[in-house]
């Protein structure tokens, strides 16, 4: 049985579903498709294409936000493990790449860097929580 974590500091959790339905699992693919373009557009528009900066950035901080509480719900994210607050460090960072005028290029390479570090991390690492061993 795989285990999952609580929505509060990561305590194990082996009683929940991963997603609560088949249609759940197709929201979290729609979002995410959602979001990845979201992610592509505010790109874009930050190196200088003509789209909105602020609507893509828009996108991709609802999107995102959604998927976050998809996944604090399936308890496949905890607030207080390292995933979970690294989720919340890249909301705030798109929120400045879309509306900030200060090194938001930079901004936007950090966030795609620190998206895929994150995401592709070693189990362990994503879900380590201070305290927990």
């Amino acid at each position: 049985m795989q285990t999952r974590y609580n929505l509060g500091m990561g305590t194990p959790d082996t009683t929940s579903p991963r997603r609560g339905s088949e249609a759940e699992r197709w929201l979290a693919l729609a979002l995410r498709t959602i979001h990845l373009s979201g992610v592509v557009a505010l790109g874009a528009a930050l190196l200088g294409a003509p789209l909105a900066r602020g609507a893509s950035g828009a996108v991709v901080l609802a999107s995102g936000a959604l998927l976050f509480a998809l996944d604090l719900r399936a308890r496949r994210i905890a607030l207080g493990e390292l995933a979970g607050a690294v989720v919340l460090l890249k909301l705030v960072a798109v929120a400045w790449a879309a509306w900030a005028d200060g090194h938001v290029l930079a901004v936007f390479w950090a966030l795609l860097v620190l998206s895929s570090l994150s995401s592709h991390a070693p189990k362990r690492w994503r879900h380590w929580a201070p305290g927990r061993r």
